[in-house]
């Protein structure tokens, strides 16, 4: 009799869980002739992503352990030859699942449990799979200092943990969501169940035929879509300490791959092997909240947004030159990996580490690639590979890898240190965090920050693409110049940036005239944003030609968009669209779908309430808005949006108090402590509008919103003297702004 685990092996390959299409041959169709990279990927972490329950797969302690969290003890045990879980489910009852999967391998190991409609949910109890010396050998909790419980989407199985919509396509091959939105069900494919070769090269039928046939010489790339081969021959430059690539890199193809999974980034349509990583997914930029201002990991964001901002990428460096791609491994222990370009004589050695040789201090990854921890266990360093700047730390706050070490002493100190080192920094106060810094608090002062880097040819496509976006937030004239040299660059990640940045500062029509060239743009995430951003165009206005092309352009977007509504953020997107559109039952119906698959999402409820309100439905609206308030009774932007609707309402009491909870609680930018003050004064407090106008402008003395509201309401109470100094200040910042011009020539002294 075959034992379980043959008979479940047995089962998959031939039941639902396996693709049909038939060019996936599987890893065992590469062995014979690529032995040495089967037997290098063998073992791997990727070969191990994703395996069946047995015992040389389960890391975790099966053996009747019992794990207490939040009020529930989850016990962990053996039924047979089942790996069972009894645990608290989507009623928050506790009941037994059968573990269906194992998933991944090191330093944590997850587990998959099966619910209804073909979902697969990864439990936030995990195994640590590190040896007990260094703390592992235990069941944590992924989210150990906050508490999580079956209402909450982050609870094991809501939406965020389903590994269909957020795991499977970077654990497994060829894989099929298959989503149908109406029974809110899955019927998930996969070729191999492991990120096997072809998850990187592509299908094999046509190179293992090619291979028969003597042809392989003869094919382009092998008879796959792209060659991922592209390390590149380095040499050292006679006199010089860093190698040189010896031709140009001339395409992402392996970087692009690799970033596939290794990013943080949305799923657009089918994968295309080959192709330019944003014809086939939307690339988070780098900016908070993701990133810290300089560019440095916050969140979980995967290695290629930060490793495309760095040097070694501009110069031509690959994944593959640093790592074996087949092992996962490193090509060389310890400092040998950045010896391969960077000669030890001149940076492996205290004069240019600062520190003893072979201590922590003089690890090339400690100071340049710093680490941040992850799923509670689970150490990733930075790939931007930059200098550690305290004096960034003392500014701005942003981290420096110095006192990541030296955690017991101040970035004051690192920064002395360093120059008594004779390291000094010239750019401090003209460093591109500064203006990323001053955007996200609403400070014009930074957009000739911002236009500078997003011009700058030099710079790193990612930063260009990160600067045209705050600077599209920000908008005046800088923006508008700026984004008229980008919008068709060469770069996709500049040019998707740019039209993401036009619908903030252009209107509908020039939008319109700009974008037209950009309508069969070959890369499918910058079409993705001219969609969204012509979806206002009225088709019956255009010529017929034109609203062809726009018909098929919205109709791809709504296409690409449908195949992934099982994310609560694709279907604000996709209400959005429909809301532009002008089909309010469609944007309704897509913002309450957001809020069944996660009933705390405040951006849908903020939305839908907006929606109702604008077909006269305030009542509703506000049932909405109240609902998202006990979600979060402290959100400023439900306080605000509970303020507008109040102040439309003629409640003036209700609005002021929700607009001045919502300005008190306002940290980052002006809009809601300027929204307030208006209300004041249009409510009949102009006194109390000013000191609140005020006190804004001494935080940020550069808004001009803020400025021409203080120069209005001096003047309309009387203080004329007070009011053309507002004004003065406004014609140094805009010395050519006709309105300001007029508004001063008023306020003369007569």
């Amino acid at each position: 009799m075959l034992n379980r685990f043959v008979l479940l092996v047995l089962l998959c390959a031939s039941t639902s869980l396996y693709a049909s299409e038939d060019k996936f041959l599987g890893a065992e169709s590469c062995r014979d002739c690529h032995r040495g990279e089967y037997e290098a990927w063998t073992g791997s972490h990727h070969d191990l992503a994703m395996q069946l329950p047995a015992p040389d797969t389960v890391l975790g302690d099966f053996n009747d352990a019992s794990f207490s969290y939040n009020g529930i003890t989850t016990r962990f045990y053996r039924a047979g030859d089942k790996y069972m879980v009894r645990t608290d489910g989507e009623d928050g009852k506790l009941s037994d699942y059968e573990v269906a999967y194992v998933f991944g391998v090191y330093p944590l190991q997850q587990y998959l449990l099966p619910l209804s409609r073909g979902r697969l949910q990864a439990l936030s109890i995990a195994w640590d799979a590190r040896p007990q010396s260094e703390g592992g050998q235990r069941w944590y909790h992924l989210y150990p200092d906050e508490t999580i419980d079956y209402r909450d989407p982050l609870h094991w199985t809501g939406a965020y943990q389903n590994w269909n919509t957020r795991c499977a396509e970077c654990h497994s091959t060829d894989l099929q969501k298959h989503y149908d939105r109406d029974s809110r069900s899955f019927a998930t494919r996969y070729a191999e169940i492991d990120v096997s070769c072809e998850a990187c090269h592509g299908p094999g039928a046509d190179h293992v035929q090619l291979a028969r046939e003597g042809k392989l010489d003869d094919a382009h790339h092998g008879g796959f879509a792209t060659g991922l081969a592209q390390r590149g021959l380095w040499s050292f430059p006679p006199g010089e300490a860093i190698a040189r690539r010896g031709e140009p890199l001339q395409s992402r193809a392996q970087i692009d791959s690799c970033g596939r999974c290794h990013s943080r980034r949305g799923t657009l349509g089918d994968y295309h092997y080959g192709a330019d990583l944003l014809d086939t997914h939307r690339l988070s930029l780098p900016r908070s909240p993701l990133y810290h201002y300089d560019g440095q990991i916050l969140d979980e964001v995967y290695v290629y947004g930060s490793f495309v901002q760095s040097r070694m990428h501009q110069a031509g460096v690959v994944c593959s030159n640093c790592h074996e791609p087949h092992s996962n491994a490193l090509r060389a222990p310890g400092n040998g990996v950045c010896a391969q370009c960077h000669q030890p004589a001149s940076y492996d050695t205290p004069d240019h580490h600062f520190h003893p040789a072979d201590s922590s201090g003089a690890s090339c990854a400690n100071c340049h690639m710093p680490e941040t921890t992850y799923m509670g266990v689970d150490p990733r360093r930075d790939h931007s590979m930059r200098v550690p700047r305290p004096d960034l730390s003392v500014v701005i706050g942003t981290p420096n890898a110095c006192n990541q070490c030296h955690s017991d002493q101040s970035p004051q100190w690192a920064l002395d240190a360093l120059r008594e080192h004779g390291i000094s920094f010239r750019d401090t106060g003209s460093h591109p965090a500064r203006s990323f810094a001053a955007a996200e608090l609403g400070d014009s002062r930074a957009v000739p920050g911002l236009a500078q880097l997003a011009n700058d040819s030099q710079a790193a496509p990612i930063w260009r693409a990160a600067a045209m976006e705050a600077l599209g937030q920000a908008g005046g004239r800088e923006a508008t110049q700026t984004m008229a040299s980008l919008l068709y660059h060469d770069d996709s990640i500049i040019r998707s940036s740019t039209v993401r940045s036009l619908e903030q500062f252009v209107s509908l029509p020039q939008r319109y005239q700009l974008l037209t060239p950009l309508l069969d743009d070959p890369i499918l995430a910058v079409r993705m944003e001219v969609a969204e951003s012509l979806a206002g165009v009225p088709l019956d206005q255009v010529k017929p030609a034109e609203a062809d092309a726009l018909r098929a352009l919205f109709k791809e977007y709504l296409a690409v968009q449908e195949q992934h509504t099982d994310m609560p953020g694709v279907l604000i997107q996709l209400a959005l669209f429909h809301s532009t559109r002008g089909d309010a039952p469609s944007a309704e119906r897509a913002y309450r779908e957001a809020l069944v698959l996660n009933s705390q999402l405040l951006p849908a409820y903020l939305n839908l309430a907006d929606l109702l309100r604008g077909q006269g439905r305030d009542e509703e609206a506000r049932k909405l808005l109240l609902e998202a308030l006990a979600v979060a009774p402290e959100n400023g932007n439900t306080l605000h949006a509970l303020g507008l609707l109040e102040a439309r309402s003629e409640n003036p009491d209700a609005a002021l108090d929700y607009l001045g909870k919502a300005a008190a609680r306002e940290t980052l930018g002006t809009r809601h402590r300027f929204v307030y003050a208006i209300a004041l004064h249009d409510l009949g407090q102009p006194r109390q509008a000013l000191a609140e106008l005020d006190a804004l402008h001494r935080l940020f003395p550069a808004d001009q919103q803020v400025l021409l509201a203080l120069a209005n309401y001096s003047a309309e109470l009387g203080d004329t003297a007070r009011a053309r100094a507002y004004a003065d200040k406004l014609l140094a910042l805009a010395p050519r702004n006709s309105n300001y011009q007029q508004l001063r020539h008023s306020l003369q002294e007569k």
